[in-house]
């Protein structure tokens, strides 16, 4: 390992230490960033969302549903199932404070296949193996705007409610489709929702809003 490490000429001094850096970026966050549409434990969600996207402005369109926050801390107090749509929500989770079975069918063996029979996406026909755990579970979807229509036909057809939906699957096809539909069932059927509309979106975000929640269990804040 190299040990002569100097700085690179004419450049600025910049912090090192992690903890110091996210204090610093949730500073900014604050200074740049709307947060009065939020009560305190909404804005933590909301903080981490604008963190990992690095847009202070997406705060016009995080939208957390009144009782988002407390299904959520209750589900996770219950060990309740997450469900994901695709492993890199899954791979985003911060494993040291989950204690709940994390799920995944995405690349089950039998998914291939049952999406070619249905004439559907993989993450549509991935869901049907939702069905034993979905009662009171915590939904993430970051990536698959189809998943999520899929969800929503699901409770529609008779499916138990999850305990709360975080879906925020990123795209041009669909995705702000979806999130818009999410707000309007979510009321519709009193299901908790956190959700960011328009494009924006993906997996990285769709963890970092679960990570806030598990952090708030563990009252853990910025």
């Amino acid at each position: 390992m190299t040990t002569d490490i100097s700085p690179i000429e004419g450049q600025q001094s910049y912090i090192k230490d992690p903890h110091a850096i996210e204090q610093e970026s949730f500073n900014r966050i604050r200074t740049l960033s709307d947060l009065t549409a939020f009560d305190k434990d909404q804005a933590q969600i909301a903080m981490r969302l604008i963190h990992t996207c690095g847009d202070p402005g997406i705060s016009d369109v995080i939208h957390i549903s009144k009782q988002a926050v407390a299904s959520g801390l209750q589900a996770i107090t219950n060990n309740a199932h997450v469900l994901c749509d695709v492993e890199m929500v899954r791979h985003g989770l911060t494993k040291r404070l989950i204690k709940q079975d994390v799920h995944c069918y995405l690349n089950d063996e039998r998914v291939p296949d049952l999406a070619k029979q249905q004439g559907e996406t993989r993450t549509m026909a991935a869901l049907r193996f939702w069905e034993p755990h979905i009662a009171g579970a915590i939904v993430l979807i970051g990536n698959a705007p189809t998943a999520l229509f899929r969800l929503m036909e699901m409770v529609q057809a008779g499916s138990p409610k999850p305990a709360l939906i975080i879906g925020v699957p990123v795209g041009f096809v669909g995705a702000a489709e979806s999130k818009d539909a999410l707000i309007e069932f979510g009321n519709k059927h009193s299901i908790p929702y956190i959700t960011v509309t328009g494009f924006v979106g993906g997996s990285a975000m769709t963890a970092a809003a679960f990570n806030a929640l598990l952090r708030l269990s563990q009252n853990i804040r910025f």
